[in-house]
């Protein structure tokens, strides 16, 4: 793993993550993997990162997921007589990788876009569908791969997918693994926008920096919000809703918002 398997710019405070390999279907090994997380639990700390854009390198494949040919970290020696696989090493792997990449998009404090160049396979689906808005070129395909494999979806996706699609079409995806074309996807809520291959990189950097620009406090209260939703019952909602917005109104952004309101000019919000 080099330096340009991953990708990082920061421009007008948005933080572009590139995958890289291209030759590789853009599938990402485990130091690129943990390297996104990284990018992410930085973007949460930092204050000149205020949204995240996650794309990958050439028109054919946005990801593929995992590299099943990349080995991971070296594991510790075994005692003697050890079987070959131990029941929850599988779990364990899960757990701490494509989980945990999932997690860090979906609990990360600034919005995060996918702009999907290509085909997001298996992991890379997964991917799109945690970001939390995805543009996508008009070659672009989603796949439920695991099935052709005879595996079931990891990486969140029998999580996200019924709260993206319903549940009739999420098992229906899922049992089939069939492709779907850019133009279905958008239809059924995968992808915000689809454009021309052309118009990706504009469009995304448009959304990112808008979002860069907004109030970067209140957009991540928002999303959080919004991703605990369908799990709680109203009351809870209702409740986290009101700490929230007594959180949100003490911010300076907030307090611009209703200043430029009263002034009758457009807000300049700083992000905190």
């Amino acid at each position: 793993m080099t330096d340009e398997d991953l990708l990082s710019t920061t421009e007008n405070n948005v933080r572009w993550l590139t995958i890289n390999r291209p030759d590789s279907g853009n599938a990402i090994t485990p130091d690129v993997r943990n390297r996104i997380i990284d990018h992410l639990a930085e973007a949460n700390e930092s204050y000149d990162i205020r949204a995240v854009v996650i794309t990958a390198s050439g028109e054919k494949h946005f990801c593929t997921g995992a590299d099943l040919r990349a080995g991971g970290a070296q594991p510790p020696p075994k005692p003697e007589g050890m079987p070959e696989r131990v029941t929850g090493d599988a779990s364990r792997m899960i757990r701490s990788g494509i989980q945990r990449l999932i997690g860090g998009i979906l609990d990360c404090e600034k919005p995060v876009i996918a702009a999907v160049n290509g085909t997001a396979a298996g992991g890379g689906a997964q991917i799109v569908m945690a970001c939390d808005l995805a543009v996508a070129a008009d070659n672009a395909r989603l796949i439920q791969v695991f099935v052709r494999r005879g595996l079931i979806p990891d990486g969140g996706g029998a999580y996200l997918l019924p709260r993206v699609v319903g549940m009739k079409k999420a098992k229906e995806l899922v049992f089939f693994g069939d492709d779907v074309n850019a133009d279905e996807a958008e239809r059924l809520g995968l992808y915000n926008k689809v454009v021309p291959q052309a118009e990706l990189h504009a469009t995304a950097k448009e959304w990112a920096e808008r979002l860069a620009s907004g109030p970067t406090r209140t957009i991540g209260y928002a999303k959080r919000l919004l991703n605990q939703s369908p799990d709680v019952d109203r009351a809870t909602s209702f409740e986290q809703e009101s700490h929230l917005v007594e959180l949100v109104t003490a911010t300076e952004d907030c307090m611009e918002g209703r200043m430029s309101f009263m002034e009758r000019r457009d807000p300049e919000f700083k992000g905190w």
